[in-house]
């Protein structure tokens, strides 16, 4: 019985390590003029800066002379209003896939908690749909250049963020598929 239980608690001990998921990982290049633009949401993972959109919901992204990228996401609420919020991002030395946002005031730029991790963790080839995550897998968000996706696509990126350990379960539809 005490060998039963000694490789029980063994395998116990060795079951997480076997069911690792792979890290968060950014894209390893992200050519920023041709990330610029308009996105449209496909889906994110909840977030309470979204609570009040309820559809519509678009991210821009400008390049400015100073190297910071303008940021300006956008959403239909239910009153039919649209909800804006306007801030900046900024590239991290090093790691092309990656940029820290934020939407805090320039005087409080100086802070680093206001800026928060953006990262480009799926690509298309052709700048045609993105997927921006962050490393503790609290924030998803599956964008597109269209405001729609084909459904096979999307279940293929839903496959490698899931991949990477994304909880998909609370994932939040924000445009159809096709």
């Amino acid at each position: 019985m005490r060998s039963l239980t000694a490789v029980l608690l063994l395998l116990a001990c060795v079951a997480p390590g076997a069911q690792a998921t792979n890290p968060v990982t950014s894209v390893p290049a992200l050519d920023i003029s041709r990330y610029a633009g308009q996105w449209y949401e496909i889906a994110h993972l909840p977030m309470s800066f979204q609570d009040k959109c309820t559809g519509d919901i678009t991210a821009a992204y400008t390049l400015r002379e100073d190297q910071l990228i303008g940021v300006r996401n956008a959403c239909r609420t239910a009153n039919g209003e649209t909800s804006v919020a306007e801030g900046l991002a900024r590239p991290v030395e090093g790691h092309p896939g990656r940029l820290e946002v934020r939407f805090a005031p320039n005087w409080l730029s100086w802070l680093p908690f206001v800026w928060a991790d953006y990262w480009v963790i799926d690509l298309d080839p052709g700048y045609t749909w993105a997927v921006v995550g962050e490393p503790d897998r609290e924030y998803l968000w599956i964008l597109s250049r269209e405001p729609s996706m084909d459904r096979a696509l999307f279940e293929q990126i839903k496959a490698r963020a899931a991949a990477m350990g994304y909880d998909l379960g609370p994932l939040i539809m924000a445009a159809p598929l096709r």
